[in-house]
């Protein structure tokens, strides 16, 4: 979400290696050149400096789809706030300011305190006593709607309890183009439907709670490198402007944008928009992309956000559709700010009209009551600048003095939760002759690996966890949480064995090499850890800057796995990665006999994997990502070396839709483990496959005209009433609406103040608009969720022991153009041993169409369509044509 105040530099950033994965030398692009999508769209619409359309006015909320109530109630408080009040509620009070990571102004003469918005996607961020949820890419690989929900409702109450008003979470942004992208953790998967999915579910439950959401990034933002130019610069990177991720028209509907057209359909109240620029505008003034796209096209009711000190413009950004400025100065205690006071000056002055700072607040307070803040709201009791139980009231001015953490134990039973998806995560990609599950009476269990082990810091010892020192339960970055403990695999497996009364030895110690020798030679079962890390931008951990340098195991695990096998032929490898990694010859080396992915399971990492390995949970999980054999497989990578000189570097999405398992199939790879494979200790079979067609009307592209702009209350053009009060102390760096003199332009202190052109065409009209045919409730036209084909498969479970599989449906679309197939359904099913069960999936009209340029809107082309149910998307034993 955002940096700190000082970058984080842990190593030293090597720009000659930064690409040391299969490349001997950093590649130049993105994409590689066998990677560019067939499609002459895809090409044509991501050259570098690609522009993006400008689109005027800014949707005004209606109260669509169930949002009707929470607007009615929203509209009657707006049109009791003064123009102050209206810009304090739009506009942070500055980084440190207050207790939060982001606070609005209070609104004290109606009784509403500032609002909190506070990280993060896997727990309350910078306090204590909170749970450390397992991250978004191990929810993924659970492939459960139902531990989607469950992990979104309990970090909601964890916020709620905590007094935030906004969790700042789940990710969409980045999806996970390229698989060394610093960020891909904190979001779901590079396949847009199975993040989509647990989006919109991680969503309903956090809101459940009656917390706001927050779904990020939006959009295209794809990789750390460049996403600041601050941020570049500080680590030797010398560019003016963030990065442009150049997407097409196609690419953006059909990959980015989908899983955050569900949340919007999932009522989300509320979208951060990104650091980067996408086609040469900032994420947070991009009107085509907030205006004509998130709340034109998708009809989002809620508000937009900016990222921490991403936003560029004041009347710019306000046009073009961002409603909350956050943290509110900016650059970080800069004591200026883009709007507060030059909000206020804006719409005394016209240039900002009165409807758009009415819409901007009545969405941010629709919100409010839509999850049912006025019931659910506690006070804030922590602090996010110390966790000293008092400290100031202004952190940063170091003013007041007050009970700042309460130190409130927020976490219920939620590590039994964390625990049971660290493990439903767990995904067993080799299992020889049966070597697991383990019994725990093994004759001498040797555990190996840094990776097993404690931090010799405590598992908080490094800032924002921006180290990769133990055991990985959680990366690094804004998107981490503070461990109340820590259960290591190695207190968790030597547990199993003493209660079993057997011999454990452990050594985490990667590179005490005749240590290692000497117990590998003599252990029964020698279990490898090995971890893969990364995080955000402002961390650079071994020279990593957030992205990962390359695909390999650190802090030498591959060596340490290459030692063992040598000497032991019952080893067992366990990763705790971010994402893919190259598993080199390990999938088919005898001596291997199981391997694991544990992903960044949380607190109960230790329970978890035991509870896998020692056969209390039957695996059942999927890889959410494909494990390839080189990184050139994947066909796009990061861009780590700046492309125009020191000019914004252009990141051209020629690839199209075509990333991960969609790559590799275009391309004819065989991959090492494939998208959605994962075994069990169980086996299934599959068959009957039945589809029934649906009776749906015809789609119809939506039509008519939006109502005019509402405008609530009424500005009072006399400046001296909004000039700063006599009365009230100013705290320094604090962020107030008011003016500083009466003449507006001497208070806006602009060297471009009223220049003409300033102000977009049609920026300013709030006359009634056409709705847009792709348009009409959130998340787009209703009928595109119009349920065409409903899919059956009877899945058996031919084992021995009970077990949870996890069936998918893919559709070949059928295009010149298309992937081969694309993922459009899946279920978690339980099944016991000679027991069958039904697996259903229904296939929407949105899962069959294709985005049409010239229309604007989705259609479902001529080609033949298929259906797939299997295992995995190499393994597709069933399938039937669409008619």
């Amino acid at each position: 979400m955002m940096l700190l105040k000082q970058t984080l530099v842990l190593g030293v950033l090597g720009l000659a290696n930064a690409q040391s994965g299969n490349s001997t030398a950093p590649f130049p692009a993105a994409t590689y050149p066998n990677a560019t999508s067939p499609n002459p769209i895809a090409v044509e619409g991501t050259s570098s400096f690609e522009t993006s359309p400008p689109k005027y006015p800014s949707p005004w909320g209606t109260g669509s789809g169930d949002w009707a109530s929470a607007y009615t109630r929203a509209r009657e408080f707006v049109s009791q706030l003064t123009l102050l009040e209206k810009v304090n509620l739009t506009t942070g009070v500055g980084w440190q300011g207050e207790r939060c990571v982001g606070q609005t102004g209070a609104i004290p003469r109606l009784g509403f305190r500032s609002l909190c918005l506070q990280d993060a996607p896997t727990g309350v961020r910078n306090t204590d006593f909170n749970s450390v949820f397992s991250a978004g890419v191990n929810v993924a690989a659970t492939f459960s709607r139902g531990l989607a929900f469950a992990r979104g409702a309990a970090m909601g109450a964890e916020h709620r309890d905590k007094g935030v008003d906004v969790q700042l979470g789940p990710v969409a942004g980045p999806l996970g183009r390229s698989p060394e992208g610093g960020r891909n953790w904190e979001g779901f998967s590079p396949d847009p439907v199975l993040t989509g999915i647990l989006m919109a579910q991680t969503i309903e439950g956090i809101q459940s709670e009656g917390v706001i959401a927050c779904a990020k990034h939006y959009i295209a933002n794809e990789q750390e490198h460049f996403r600041q130019a601050p941020e570049a610069t500080q680590f030797g990177q010398e560019v003016t402007d963030s990065l442009s991720s150049n997407i097409d028209d196609v690419t953006m509907h059909e990959l980015y944008l989908w899983p955050f057209a569900d949340a919007v359909r999932a009522n989300v109240g509320s979208v951060m928009c990104s650091y980067n620029q996408i086609n040469n505008s900032y994420g947070c003034q991009n009107s085509y992309l907030l205006n004509y796209i998130l709340k034109g096209e998708l009809d989002f009711q809620g508000f937009i956000m900016s990222d921490w000190a991403a936003q560029h413009s004041g009347i710019g950004s306000a046009l073009a559709g961002m409603d909350m400025s956050m943290p509110g100065d900016i650059t970080f205690d800069s004591n200026t700010s883009y709007w507060g006071a030059n909000l206020t000056v804006a719409v005394l002055n016209g240039t900002v009209p009165q409807w758009r700072l009415d819409d901007a607040a009545t969405r941010i307070i629709a919100a409010w009551y839509y999850v049912g803040r006025d019931n659910t709201a506690v006070p804030i009791n922590f602090d996010s600048w110390t966790t000293d139980t008092y400290t100031y009231e202004h952190y940063v001015a170091k003013q007041g003095n007050i009970l700042a953490n309460e130190h409130v134990d927020v976490r219920a039973d939620h590590g039994n939760l964390i625990r049971q998806i660290g493990a439903a995560s767990t995904v067993l990609l080799k299992n020889t002759n049966n070597a697991l599950p383990l019994t725990g009476r093994e004759k001498l269990t040797a555990v190996f690996g840094e990776d097993a082990g404690d931090n010799p810091n405590g598992p908080n010892g490094c800032p924002d966890r921006g180290c990769d020192n133990g055991t990985l339960a959680m990366a690094w970055g804004s998107g981490s949480a503070n461990f109340p403990y820590l259960v290591t695999p190695e207190t968790a497996i030597q547990n199993e064995v003493l209660a079993n009364n057997g011999a454990f030895e452990s050594i985490t110690n990667d590179f005490a090499d005749s240590q290692i020798a000497q117990l590998a030679s003599r252990a029964s079962v020698a279990i490898v850890f090995v971890n893969a890390d990364s995080g955000e931008g402002y961390i650079a951990v071994d020279g990593n800057v957030g992205d990962r340098n390359n695909l390999t195991f650190w802090r030498g695990g591959d060596g340490l796995i290459r030692n063992i096998s040598q000497i032991c032929n019952n080893t067992i490898v366990v990763m705790h990665t971010v994402g893919p990694v190259l598993l080199s010859n390990y999938s088919s080396n005898p001596n291997i006999t199981a391997i694991l992915w544990a992903g960044v399971p949380g607190e109960q990492s230790g329970n978890s994997i035991a509870d896998v390995l020692y056969g209390r949970v039957n695996p059942g999980a999927k890889l959410p990502f494909t494990m390839a054999e080189s990184r050139e497989d994947y066909g796009t990578d990061v861009l780590y070396i700046p492309n125009q000189g020191t000019g914004a570097p252009q990141v051209d999405f020629t690839e199209g839709v075509f990333i991960d398992y969609r790559a590799l199939d275009r391309a004819n790879i065989a991959p090492v483990y494939e998208f959605g494979f994962g075994l069990s200790y169980t086996s299934f079979s599959y068959s009957d496959l039945q589809v029934i067609r649906r009776n749906v009307s015809a789609y119809t592209p939506t039509t008519g005209t939006t109502p005019p702009a509402p405008t609530f209350g009424s500005v009072v053009n006399n400046t001296s009433e909004y000039v700063f009060p006599s009365n009230i102390s100013q705290v320094p760096y604090y962020i107030y609406p008011y003016l500083n003199n009466t003449d507006l332009e001497t208070s806006a202190n602009e060297t471009d103040y009223a220049l003409p052109g300033f102000v977009p065409a049609g920026s300013e009209d709030g006359s009634p608009q056409p709705l847009l045919p792709a348009g009409g409730a959130p998340g787009g036209n209703p009928q595109l969720y119009d349920v065409l084909y409903t899919v059956t498969a009877t899945i058996a479970n031919t084992g021995s022991v009970a077990g949870e599989e996890v069936p998918q449906l893919y559709i070949s679309l059928g295009g010149p153009y298309d992937p081969k197939i694309v993922l459009r359904g899946f279920e978690r099913l339980s099944i016991q041993p000679n027991m069958t069960a039904t697996f259903t999936a229904d296939i929407t009209r949105r899962d069959l169409s294709n985005w049409d340029t010239a229309a604007q809107n989705w259609v479902i082309s001529s080609y033949p369509k298929t259906a797939y149910v299997g295992s995995s998307s190499r393994t597709l034993p069933l399938s039937a044509a669409l008619s």
